[in-house]
């Protein structure tokens, strides 16, 4: 069974705005039953497979659920919505639907806030480890160890088909390899969707491949060698 590989933070953003939106509504198909929050949901993961559904520790949202209760039936119904320990499972319990729905609309603008902020500042610890490493910095080919990542040696974002940022494609000095075999020495580069808009990759006889700021200018009579044979920028999947 594959993975859920969605990012935590638009599945949050996505499930605010099916909140917002009055997603939770009595159903029509179903009217005598209540909706039940992530379970009824389009960010389930078997929201559309609830005859063979995937089990639930592949879901994105168990980065969320405690240890402890990683093992329940439902785990999405144990994650913690604050310091009390309120939860989807007690709260059914306990409250009306306006008031679960209000608890998971102030968890989920918090949770949200809190990623966000967390990821800006791992940007900018990134930022800053690369200007302090410099140009001696080099860049990492995708093949070079069994967990594929961006290139940049200061981030630690995994390689992904569908995260978006950019492609490079490196080939050797022309002694190095034989012209037959030219295409098997090229090497692949990869910087991820945040490190692609403030850094380069170029080619430096000598030292190999760099990391480099941008934004970097390159004179039309630099000798081509120095450069990517291709770089190429592609947007992830909407």
């Amino acid at each position: 069974m594959q993975r859920d590989e969605r990012d935590l933070l638009d599945v949050l953003k996505f499930e605010l705005n099916f909140l917002e939106k009055g997603g939770y509504g009595r159903s029509p198909r179903e009217p005598w039953r209540p909706q039940f929050i992530f379970e009824d949901s389009p960010t389930c993961m078997n929201y559309d497979s609830k005859e063979n559904p995937a089990p639930c520790e592949e879901c994105v949202l168990m980065h969320l659920v405690p240890d402890e209760s990683r093992e329940e039936k439902i785990p999405c119904r144990h994650i913690p919505f604050n310091a009390a320990g309120e939860t989807l499972d007690s709260l059914y319990r306990h409250g009306d639907q306006q008031e679960i729905e209000d608890a998971v609309r102030a968890w989920l603008k918090s949770e949200i806030a809190r990623l966000e902020e967390s990821r800006k500042k791992e940007s900018r610890q990134v930022v800053t480890h690369s200007a302090h490493v410099g140009d001696s910095a080099k860049g990492r080919p995708l093949g070079h160890e069994i967990g594929p990542k961006c290139a940049n040696p200061a981030c630690h974002t995994a390689f992904h088909w569908h995260e978006g940022g950019k492609f490079f494609r490196f080939r050797p000095d022309a002694g190095v390899a034989t012209e037959a075999h030219a295409d098997a020495a090229v090497k692949h580069f990869w910087l991820c969707e945040r490190c692609c808009h403030k850094f380069t990759l170029v080619y430096t006889e000598g030292h190999g491949v760099l990391v480099k700021p941008m934004p970097l200018e390159v004179s039309l009579s630099e000798d081509p060698k120095d450069l990517g044979e291709a770089a190429v920028t592609w947007q992830a999947p909407r």
